[in-house]
């Protein structure tokens, strides 16, 4: 029998998952050992440093976007050589050497480069500003080309931009510095905020392109209409680019990844001449020298005892905080076994696993229990009481017969004969609730005319109906047929029937019908009676059980019909089912499988 447990809750998976930490911690603690021994030598196979080939290439990028060629470079190199430890060669895509930090590392590259320096394809990065848009450019932000300003526009816009600066300070009191951008335009940046300048205070001619500016994004433009008309796009009119080699507001709505994309070859084009040409990065590591792994002096050999004695203290304080929760519902467990009967303790569930599943079902099982014994002793008073009214009539009739009070005549045993019919109807009903629970109820189906079913039992409840002036009819249609026992069935319809006839008030209504419905066929009876209040619903079907709290037969019945009704209906593999609204209609449905 498998658990229904899942695995991850599972009393395995947890002593397997603790198993699994004490082994990281001890991997993790030898592995930290080893790193700090041998910290030198695990540097020598490693080859290279991410930061430091980072900063190599940034250095070199930047390089050859603020140059036409890579003539001069080879002082850079030897720098950069000398700071990292790294052996660096640099070479033309022919491999044609360019620079090295050293002759002999020219004459044996690697089979394959490290990088290549290309400041008009770098690599993308995640830590790049991209200004909010959803795409980067691929281009140094160095490269500036055409757009680098002469001294005389710097001047001028830096005289503008100090203006800025004093305008914030003294209406607004707002901190703001000057900032230099690739192209030599000074840029103004408040302090706490990423937009530059508020309206009050900004300068047209910080937010207007200069001369140089101005041309360059005039022969921009047209080196993006180029392109698209290779690429046959429909092209803003007019198509003008910002600072930022976006486009213009004029354009904007009709800006695509296309059109983006002919504006990074349009500055590709136009920034080649201006920018060193791609080159081929070769990087090796310094020659090596031995270093011993293990460091066996006294401090070494005393980090080990200490790391050592670390990992035992906490395997077992994780053992026994594991232990512990595991033991302590199985300790609450066995106090609630030991309880003495008919006390029901309720274990508290704290965790998801076998143990919490046990707990719950040891919870459920003795609120059953407490149920049943419930149940058990209601319905022996129930019984009792049941039995009592007409055993006491008999009783008391025949004491007064024997004593001379009363004549033994036609009527007297008339009324003895009813309170025996009673007795014998209330026994016959505890034996086929009793035959229903033990599962030897037997039942004899065959083949039945539904509608015929329905007529013969509203036939015989018709004249009670009459007499208490409620109505009734039937509604079933023909040729509808179900396998069940006739004699329980009527026995069931009967029961119904009585029931809807004594709660309807005269000038009330008493249908039963029978209809076809998906995989089924469905008896209902319907009155229109005083029906059964929300909070009763759910015990019309418990024994003995009436509305009336008082117990009394003034609408006869002794609480069993309904019960009998559902042991029957169940026994053909059916349900029964009641809605109710009070004052207008109860509903009692009968599905009976097909």
């Amino acid at each position: 029998m498998g658990s229904d447990v899942p695995f991850r809750n599972s009393l395995l998976f947890r002593l397997l998952l603790t198993s699994v930490l004490i082994s990281l911690v001890s991997i993790g603690a030898t592995a930290w050992l080893t790193v700090r021994s041998t910290t030198v030598a695990i540097q020598q196979e490693r080859g290279q440093d991410l930061t430091d080939d980072a900063a190599i290439q940034s250095t070199l990028e930047g390089y050859a976007a603020t140059h036409r060629s890579w003539h001069g470079v080879e002082r850079t190199v030897r720098n950069l050589a000398r700071s990292t430890g790294r052996t660096l060669v640099l070479t033309t895509r022919t491999r044609r050497v360019l620079a090295a930090s050293r002759e002999s590392a020219a004459e044996r590259l690697p089979r394959g480069e490290s990088a290549v320096i290309d400041p008009l394809h770098i690599a993308p990065s995640a830590d790049r500003d991209t200004g909010g848009t959803e795409r980067s450019s691929r281009i140094d932000p160095r490269a500036v080309g055409p757009y680098r300003l002469p001294a005389g526009e710097r001047t001028a816009l830096l005289r503008a931009a100090r203006k800025e600066v004093t305008c914030l300070h003294d209406l607004q009191k707002t901190e703001a510095f000057i900032v230099e951008e690739p192209t030599g335009r000074p840029a103004l940046r408040v302090r706490g905020a990423r937009d530059v300048v508020p309206p009050l205070c900004a300068s047209k001619a910080l937010g207007s392109p200069t001369p140089t500016e101005a041309a360059a994004l005039r022969e921009l433009t047209g080196l993006v209409r180029a392109c698209g008309t290779r690429n046959h796009l429909r092209l803003p009119r007019p198509l003008t680019l910002t600072a930022d080699f976006q486009v213009g507001e004029d354009g904007a709505a009709e800006s695509s990844p296309a059109l983006d994309d002919c504006v990074e070859e349009g500055r590709r084009e136009q920034l080649s001449a201006h920018v060193a040409p791609a080159a081929l990065l070769f990087v090796t590591g310094p020659p090596g020298r031995a270093t011993a792994v293990f460091d066996l002096s006294p401090s070494g050999t005393l980090r080990v005892l200490l790391t050592t004695g670390l990992v035992l203290a906490a395997t077992v304080a994780v053992t026994v905080v594991v232990a512990t929760r595991l033991v302590r519902p199985l300790r609450a467990l066995a106090q609630a076994a030991r309880a003495p009967s008919g006390r029901h303790l309720p274990v508290p569930v704290t965790a998801k696993d076998e143990t919490g599943h046990l707990a719950a079902a040891l919870n459920d099982l003795s609120e059953r229990r407490e149920r049943t014994d419930e149940q058990r002793r209601v319905m022996v008073s129930d019984i009792a009481h049941e039995l009592r009214t007409p055993l006491t009539n008999i009783r008391g009739w025949l004491d007064a017969a024997q004593d001379g009070l009363a004549e033994p005549d036609a009527d007297l045993l008339a009324s003895l004969q009813e309170e025996a019919g009673l007795l014998q109807h209330i026994v016959d009903d505890l034996q086929v609730l009793a035959a229903a629970d033990a599962g030897t109820l037997r039942l004899h189906p065959r083949v039945l005319d539904l509608r015929e079913l329905v007529e013969q039992t509203m036939s015989a409840h018709r004249a009670t109906a009459r007499a208490g002036g409620v109505e009734t009819a039937v509604l079933a249609p023909g040729r509808l047929t179900v396998t069940a026992d006739p004699v329980r069935l009527r026995q069931v319809l009967g029961n119904l029937l009585s029931n809807a006839i004594r709660h309807t008030p005269p000038g009330g209504r008493v249908t039963l019908g029978a209809r076809r419905v998906p995989g089924a066929v469905a008896i209902e009876v319907r009155d229109t009676g005083c029906g059964i209040g929300e909070e009763d619903l759910p015990r019309v079907f418990d024994r003995f059980w009436r509305a009336e709290r008082s117990r009394s037969r003034r609408t006869g019945g002794s609480g069993l019909g309904l019960s009998i009704v559902r042991q029957l209906v169940r026994a053909h593999g059916g349900d029964v089912l009641v809605r109710s609204r009070p004052y207008e209609e109860t509903v009692f449905t009968v599905r009976l499988p097909c």
